[in-house]
């Protein structure tokens, strides 16, 4: 269980970041505000919005936190599709600027909450 929550604090890390440089790549994180074929909006934690391009080889991965594995196993990153992705979905984007645009190479997300671990349930008093 604290696995769990530590990789949920690490995810959620990340998110904080923002967009941020990585030599000429650039992490772009916070929550989808739209969603299209050829593009995502991203509000980052500042509160800026911003336009990241999707092409054909662009990667999507759900990260998702598996309850029933072993600690060390418990975070995963299965393959995903766009269609995958909806509106409110947290978001870490490495993206390569190209001219005025930012070309996602990678998109990694899960959806709100859904990284939470299951409340602890409390036995009735007798």
């Amino acid at each position: 269980m604290k696995a769990q929550l530590l990789m949920l604090v690490f995810f959620l890390g990340l998110n904080a970041i923002g967009a941020s440089a990585h030599g000429t790549k650039v992490h772009v994180s916070g929550t989808v505000e739209k969603v299209n074929a050829d593009s995502l909006q991203v509000k980052t934690r500042e509160g800026k919005t911003v336009e990241v391009k999707l092409t054909a080889s662009t990667v999507y991965l759900l990260h998702a936190i598996e309850k029933e594995a072993k600690p060390s196993d418990a975070s995963t990153d299965k393959p995903a599709k766009v269609v995958d992705l909806a509106v409110g979905d947290l978001v870490v984007i490495h993206a390569t600027p190209k001219g005025s645009m930012l070309e996602a190479e990678e998109v990694k997300f899960s959806a709100p909450g859904a990284n939470k671990a299951a409340p602890a349930t409390q036995k009735p008093k007798s």
